[in-house]
């Protein structure tokens, strides 16, 4: 590849800093900056949690773009270098140079895939046992465990909200708060059944078994999204947390559980001490599975899978995870294979995320 080449190929400037609006983030980054330096910026604190978010997801888009330049610039400084002395020595550094370039793109494509009102948003990531008995439940409990490892390797924090073990071993539901940019964006694509064939541990006889859970995520809407509700259709619930959490949890009613009755929608929360704040948290949960009910009936693909979590067992899954006879992971939506199974079940599930969203928003 010739020097000419490498800057004639860096066509995507213009193009990205249009499509992600690229201006008006860089303005509004400005006016953050300067907020910032006012001494009663922390006097609200909440408002000053979410402009802090709100840049914070601006930069996300800003500074690639201004990484992006920065490599067109040098790569126009390298091309006057080798015309003025004929030489051709500074190529490999061009070079260079360019790849750096077309990795800001692709990344910044890829970002383009997470284009939905909701998809920078947090993430409530519920797992739930389905057919199996309790292989589904230790089922349930290896992927609440992928996708823990999966968002810590990616920075995120992760936050208990609701875990109700199976007494023989698993769980039988738990919901997890990944927090980070763009966890929802990712995680959407989990969304819907996974399938698990191995020779079952609980089995005397080592026969081979099939076990399914579920995967149901929503995003963490702020206060800035309404959604009505009537507290005439909410049914509240207190009880005992149980499980680990010392002598507290089995003493006060500190669980949450609420019912949305016109659509059959349940949450739990018990994850704080105080029923208070589990209520809250419950009912921040409730309006997040409202709202992605609501954005899947927008959304055919969406709403097919929701439409199938009524059932979660065989003929519903979108992944199959196959330990015997033989080793691979399948996702029956892309194709997209890869025989390392113990590697993906230990959070490397980012290469289906991304085959998932690519053919989606094709």
């Amino acid at each position: 590849m010739s020097l000419k080449q490498c800057r004639s190929s860096a066509t995507g400037l213009a193009s990205c800093r249009s499509v992600f609006d690229y201006a008006s983030k860089n303005a509004r980054l400005s006016e953050i900056e300067e907020l910032q330096s006012a001494p009663d910026f922390w006097d609200d604190p909440e408002k000053g949690r979410a402009i802090i978010a709100e840049m914070k997801v601006a930069r996300t888009i800003v500074d690639p773009v201004n990484q992006l330049n920065s490599a067109f610039e040098d790569i126009d400084v390298l091309q006057e270098m080798a015309t003025e002395s004929d030489d051709e020595d500074v190529l490999p550094e061009a070079i260079e140079t360019f790849g750096k370039a077309q990795t800001i793109l692709e990344d910044l494509e890829f970002r383009l895939m997470l284009g939905g009102q909701n998809d920078p948003a947090n993430a409530f990531v519920q797992v739930s046992s389905g057919a199996g008995g309790i292989d589904a439940c230790d089922w349930a409990l290896m992927l609440l465990r992928m996708y823990t490892r999966w968002a810590e390797q990616r920075g995120y924090k992760v936050e208990q909200v609701e875990y109700q073990e199976e007494p023989e071993g698993g769980i039988r539901t738990a919901t997890i708060a990944i927090r980070g940019e763009y966890a929802f964006g990712y995680m959407k694509a989990e969304s819907g059944v996974h399938r698990l064939v191995r020779i079952s541990p609980f089995d005397a006889q080592a026969r081979r078994q099939t076990a399914f859970s579920s995967v149901d995520v929503s995003p963490e809407i702020d206060d800035s999204i309404q959604i009505d509700l009537d507290e005439s259709d909410i049914k509240v619930e207190t009880m005992r947390a149980g499980g680990a959490g010392g002598q507290h949890v089995n003493k006060t009613e500190s669980a949450v559980r609420m019912t949305h009755i016109p659509s059959g929608v349940v949450v739990r929360c018990q994850n704080e001490r105080s029923q208070h704040k589990n209520r809250a948290t419950a009912l921040k949960l409730l309006k997040a599975k409202l709202l992605a009910v609501e954005e899947a009936k927008r959304d055919s693909e969406m709403a097919a899978i929701y439409g199938e979590k009524g059932e979660i067992a065989w003929g519903n899954q979108i992944r199959s995870y196959v330990l015997n006879p033989y080793q691979m992971v399948k996702d029956h939506r892309t194709s997209h294979e890869d025989g390392n199974v113990m590697g993906v079940l230990d959070g490397n599930v980012h290469p289906f995320i991304e085959s998932y969203l690519r053919q989606r928003n094709k």
